[in-house]
């Protein structure tokens, strides 16, 4: 009878997380889509935080795959798909912290933090300063 209560116990206490709505710390990783499904960013762990890179960049003529937009004039010949956009994110109470998002666009860097709406949709917002002044766009997991 122990026994078994103590498996209940296990059992009970293991789906706790997902019964309250919470994530694990490594749900987010894995490939997602931008917002325009013009990127895809693989997120993974390292040393206990979170980066992403570029995978795969839909190109419109004239685009050279590079990151035309970087502020280090070095940098510009550097291919996007590779290129490390996510960085440093600590998990903390089922939100992703602390970390900044480059935007190849306009080669600028950002304050971030990230949380998982769902298992295939990610909030992302980036801001400069306080996260009031910033924007947010929603990453689709792609499966």
């Amino acid at each position: 009878m122990k026994a078994l209560f103590n498996l209940l116990f296990i059992i009970v206490f293991s789906l706790s997380d997902q019964l309250n709505g919470q994530n694990a710390e490594d749900d987010v990783v894995g490939l997602w889509y931008n917002e325009e499904k013009t990127g895809k960013i693989e997120i993974f762990e390292k040393d206990d935080r979170f980066f992403g890179k570029i995978t795969w960049v839909k190109l419109e003529a004239g685009d050279n795959g590079l990151d035309n937009e970087n502020p280090d004039p070095n940098l510009r010949t550097q291919p996007l798909v590779g290129l490390l956009i996510l960085k440093n994110f600590e998990y903390d109470d089922g939100g992703y912290e602390n970390g900044t998002i480059y935007d190849p666009e306009n080669g600028k860097t950002y304050s971030c933090v990230m949380k998982l709406e769902n298992p295939d949709k990610l909030y992302v917002r980036g801001y400069i300063g306080i996260s009031l002044i910033g924007r947010t766009t929603y990453w689709t997991r792609i499966k």
